[in-house]
């Protein structure tokens, strides 16, 4: 493990409508930050995976690769009519896609960073979401695959020129994801058709082991799907989404987990205890464990194991994030933009909490797990934030609010890794504000933050008719002699979700919408009870 005085420095991208700097990361000197490289005029930047590239695309289509080592500009490529690109993850090769109006022109190009080569070329009509990058790389670029009509086809990533080594027969394949690390398997999604199930399905890289998947799971009502994978490319994560709930629980369609693993041990659904959607699901570093949010608000989050069996639960409250630290073995439960059943405020709740290393299993039906339900570390605020991340490093939180998903109140705060605020940074509009790739492990193990046990809370209320304006909760636990400040019926119920997560007796209230929503429940579950009776007599 590397030393803390070894550690690599962090480094924070920043981007407006003028371009895109970068400053040194935390701890700053002086309270301020010093810029790395002065502004660059861009319309979109991104880091390589692993950090050491930076792609800046720039309105003359021109795209610079940089070295993130000294940030000094190293290759340039003119690209005309360029519409998209991408780094691979290591930034070995880039992939550009032009707007392209005849099939014989090929209008997508890998290029190989380091000479400026254009190694490969092919066709592609159109961009989606599914089909872009068109090829895709596991994160030591070991493997590269690129998805056509009913197959997937594999390259050389040392010989592009080759071209297509071989191909796994896949009929009807939507969509596909390569394990990252290491690059050993590939998931495939293959949609509904003609009455037959949607499938996910898992094959191994290696042209000799692709005869059968290695593991399969089929769902019906699924018309898009998210696949995640872990690290250690031993599980997989697929959420089965559907645009239409049968059910008439949701104007927003329904969305299952499911869980598949490498070795076959494991094809089916995640034990969720609460009806709802989805909201986030995020593997821990480790690749051992992982967290879910879901189910109708108040939203509830659980950890899983490996075996997909839940070691901890972690309650419910207005929850639509969640973010494991790098370092510690603690994860970030968030509820950033406009939560589901509260349209009429933005209310973001974090905490923090510390478990320990699980015991091994004594047998099939008995386990014991161990951990730490810690103390409270501190309150703090983060309004408004679009996008929220861990730095590489597990000490520091930085949350930005940033165009064109909110207007105004533009800005970057930091917390320090116990809540409280480190630096605070408005603009008049911000696009883009993220920490430099950094392998978590090239840093040293943080021992005050493994050992500081609690919870971490940032909470903000938020009118989106007044503005700025904002209204402040009643503390926890106010003195007796002070009076009792005016709440409203939201922040009493947030309040109470509060409480029973902090282990104290909460209160009764709720507020008219969670109540009404509660009702319309409970008669939907009544009627259908009614209705299997009537079918069963």
């Amino acid at each position: 493990m590397a030393s803390e005085d070894a550690s690599p420095s962090l480094d924070i991208l920043v981007r407006e409508p003028e371009g895109f700097f970068v400053w040194n990361g935390p701890p700053f000197s002086n309270g301020q930050p010093i810029v790395k490289l002065e502004r660059v005029p861009c319309t979109n930047v991104r880091f390589s995976e692993d950090g050491s590239r930076l792609m800046v695309m720039k309105s003359d289509s021109v795209i610079s690769i940089y070295d993130c080592d000294n940030f000094k500009e190293i290759r340039s490529f003119q690209v005309p009519n360029v519409a998209a690109a991408d780094l691979s993850p290591c930034g070995t090769y880039i992939q550009t896609f032009q707007k392209s109006s005849t099939p014989q022109e090929k209008n997508v190009i890998l290029w190989k960073t380091e000479t400026g080569e254009a190694v490969y070329q092919l066709f592609q009509k159109n961009m989606t979401k599914t089909t872009w990058p068109s090829i895709r790389f596991s994160s030591d670029e070991a493997v590269a695959c690129r998805m056509a009509t009913n197959e997937i086809q594999f390259f050389d990533t040392t010989d592009f020129p080759k071209g297509i080594l071989y191909r796994l027969r896949v009929p009807g394949v939507a969509a596909f994801e390569v394990s990252k690390a290491p690059g050993s398997h590939v998931a495939v999604f293959v949609p509904e058709s003609k009455g037959s199930p949607a499938s996910v399905q898992i094959y191994a890289c290696g042209k000799d082991l692709q005869s059968q998947p290695l593991a399969r799971r089929s769902f019906f009502r699924c018309s898009t799907v998210q696949l995640n994978w872990n690290r250690g490319s031993t599980g997989l994560l697929a959420v089965a989404q559907s645009d239409v709930d049968k059910t008439n629980q949701s104007y927003y369609g329904e969305s299952k987990l499911n869980y598949l693993t490498t070795d076959g041990t494991h094809e089916g659904l995640v034990p969720l205890r609460k009806e709802g959607p989805v909201h986030d699901v995020q593997w821990s570093y480790s690749g051992s464990e992982f967290a879910v949010v879901y189910g109708f608000m108040p939203a509830s989050a659980t950890i899983f194991n490996k075996k997909c069996r839940p070691i901890l639960e972690l309650g419910s409250g207005p929850y639509n994030t969640v973010r494991w630290n790098p370092k510690g073995k603690f994860l970030c439960l968030a509820g950033f933009g406009n939560l589901p059943g509260d349209m009429c405020k933005l209310l973001e709740e974090m905490f923090l909490r510390q478990k320990t290393e699980l015991s091994e299993e004594i047998d099939a039906s008995s386990a014991f797990w161990d951990y730490v339900d810690g103390k409270q570390l501190g309150t703090t605020r983060a309004e408004c934030s679009v996008t929220s991340e861990w730095s590489p490093d597990g000490r520091y939180f930085m949350t930005a609010t940033t165009a064109p998903r909110l207007q105004i109140d533009n800005g970057i705060k930091i917390f320090h890794h116990n809540g409280s605020l480190f630096f605070k940074k408005m603009f008049d509009k911000l696009f883009q504000a993220e920490w430099k790739p950094v392998s978590p492990d090239k840093f040293g193990d943080i021992s005050e933050l493994i050992k500081s046990v609690g919870s971490l809370k940032v909470a903000e209320t938020k009118s989106q008719g007044s503005g700025s304006a904002s209204r402040k909760a009643a503390p926890s636990n106010p003195t007796a002699t002070k009076p009792a400040a005016y709440r409203p019926p939201h922040a009493k119920q947030a309040a109470a979700i509060q409480a029973e997560l902090l282990g104290e007796s909460p209160t009764p209230e709720m507020s008219k919408n969670a109540l009404r929503n509660k009702k319309k429940r409970e008669k939907q579950k009544e009627k259908k009870a009614a209705e299997a009776a009537a079918a069963g007599i």
